[in-house]
């Protein structure tokens, strides 16, 4: 497919940037092995791999914030060092972080040319020479309307701040080569992905290199033209996004095929742990759902289906209007979350960052808040058994951490999820309800989290686990539970589910949901 050159873009010459035999090392430990790998001009490449496995390290090679420990950077096909960031920039390479560095008192005009502001008489800054720079600027990017130039740093959207990065990145004397998209969509709404991607194609049309990194692979087979995959520091392969698919990606990410993630025997259920009945919030309505010991049962639906407010109010965070919840043959009140955990029912909530972990305080006191009662002796908590069975579930869940004393939110977010899940399993819970627990944590850990699941499930341990991912469900669950418009529109056996089968249920209008409920209860 030709593409139309922009009349708006700088000129580019089709130049590439790659790396040549890059090893970096970080004292004993091998960040990378001798990568030697190209960004062509004009095109996008993906930059893929596990937590660790090097991307990170790549990219900050490319822009000066560390050096090689062998190998070299190639602009143009000539050999280059780039021992600084600002040599980085020189030569036309940029990086849009995954946190954006606004400063907040400053408008956003300020922000983009921070550093280089037009002056005027000495040291005053000259404001119609910003006005009329920004003002080109924002029209050349196609930002015109989306971002106002006099919006201070503190009041931009997490969009409107990656955009103020992208707007630094593209400004200045020199031109830019290449550009990289560390995790870009991690806070967007679907429609500023939508934005930023056709951004991205239009930079990419303009004849830049565009290095995108992401674990999403739908984003990944959207944008890309080629893939790259980074495992345990050394080049896996490079891959035509049109010549392959998610299996072969994963193999190279893990080295081993995605189907033996899903290792889970067939298991005989136990006694019935969780039973609710007719139960109805402001959410959900209706809704019988049974769960027995060693089982797990798949909660499907499309977003906006009720899934994660059902798991809420079972957990007693959301207020129950009529109906039953009762585990273990113990009737639960509403709107009591103590009750409900001490009854032994355990939550891990989609949103880990906001609503089941403190970010600043350590693994250790992360993993035993929930079981704070067990470890007091009089009014004193016995620190000496908490540091212990802390450091047992961060052995037994292979979480990456130097210490139990390390902060949370320097974990990625593969480790933040397997802490979520020691806290449980510390409470030694008869229900563990996941929501989406694999959602933006990379293949490996993927498969770790199964693994835990599957142990969890054999220990007698009664699990709803709530997924987007179709595959991961059908792997995973004994039976699949389908939610739609807050009713469950059917119940499919192991054998019988399909992603098909899901999706005709995730999708049924009212009639079709009012006879499968009657079908299945």
């Amino acid at each position: 497919m030709t593409r139309a050159p922009d009349p708006n873009a700088h000129h580019h010459s089709p130049a590439s940037v790659g790396v040549a035999g890059v090893v970096k090392r970080f004292g004993a430990v091998q960040a990378l092995g001798g990568v030697s790998l190209d960004f062509p001009a004009g095109e996008v490449t993906a930059l893929m791999g596990e937590n660790g496995a090097g991307k990170s390290t790549l990219l900050k090679i490319l822009t000066g914030d560390h050096q090689p420990t062998e190998g070299h950077i190639v602009v143009n096909g000539e050999r280059v060092e780039l021992d600084s960031p600002a040599k980085a920039r020189a030569a036309g390479i940029r990086i849009i972080p995954q946190e954006p560095e606004i400063i907040p008192h400053i408008s956003v005009a300020e922000n983009v040319y921070a550093g280089s502001l037009p002056r005027r008489r000495g040291r005053l800054f000259d404001r119609a020479e910003l006005r009329r720079r920004i003002t080109a600027d924002v029209e050349r990017l196609g930002f015109a309307g989306v971002l106002d130039p006099d919006l201070l740093g503190s009041q931009l959207t997490p969009a409107q701040r990656q955009l103020v990065e992208i707007m630094r990145a593209l400004t200045g004397d020199t031109e830019t080569r290449l550009i990289a998209f560390d995790e870009p969509t991690s806070s967007l709404s679907e429609h500023e992905v939508d934005a930023l991607f056709a951004l991205i194609r239009r930079l990419r049309d303009q004849g830049i290199a565009v290095v995108y990194v992401s674990h999403r692979m739908q984003e990944i087979f959207q944008l890309a033209d080629r893939i790259a995959v980074l495992r345990d520091g050394t080049l896996a392969g490079v891959q035509g996004a049109s010549t392959t698919d998610e299996g072969e990606l994963v193999r190279l990410m893990v080295g081993r095929d995605l189907s033996t993630m899903f290792s889970r025997e067939r298991v005989t259920p136990g006694r019935l742990v969780l039973d609710v009945q007719e139960l109805t919030t402001d959410d959900v309505t209706g809704i019988d759902l049974r769960v027995h010991a060693g089982e797990v049962v798949g909660l499907a639906g499309l977003i906006g289906a009720g899934r994660s407010e059902l798991a809420l109010a079972l957990a007693g965070d959301l207020p129950v209007h009529s109906g039953t919840v009762t585990l273990d043959g113990r009737r639960l009140r509403s709107g009591r979350p103590g009750e409900a955990i001490r009854a032994g029912l355990g939550l891990a909530p989609e949103e880990r960052k906001e609503q089941a972990l403190f970010l600043h305080r350590s693994i250790r006191d992360n993993t035993s808040t929930v079981i704070l009662d067990r470890l007091r002796r009089f009014r004193f908590v016995r620190r000496g058994a908490e540091r212990q069975i802390a450091q047992e579930y961060v052995d037994r869940l292979r979480v990456r951490t130097p210490s139990i004393e390390h902060a949370m939110r320097k974990l990625s977010g593969g480790n933040q999820q397997k802490v979520v899940l020691a806290r449980w399993l510390a409470r030694k819970p008869k229900v563990l309800i996941l929501d989406e627990p694999t959602r933006g944590i990379d293949v490996g850990a993927k498969a770790e989290i199964y693994r835990i699941i599957a142990d969890l499930a054999e220990e007698g341990v009664a699990l709803l686990v709530i997924s987007s991912e179709l595959p991961e469900l059908l792997g995973l669950a004994d039976r699949v539970v389908v939610m739609q418009g807050g009713r469950v529109t059917g119940e499919l056996g192991r054998d019988e589910a399909t992603e098909e089968s899901i999706l005709a249920l995730a999708m049924a209008d009212d009639i079709v949901s009012a006879n499968a409920s009657g079908a299945t209860s």
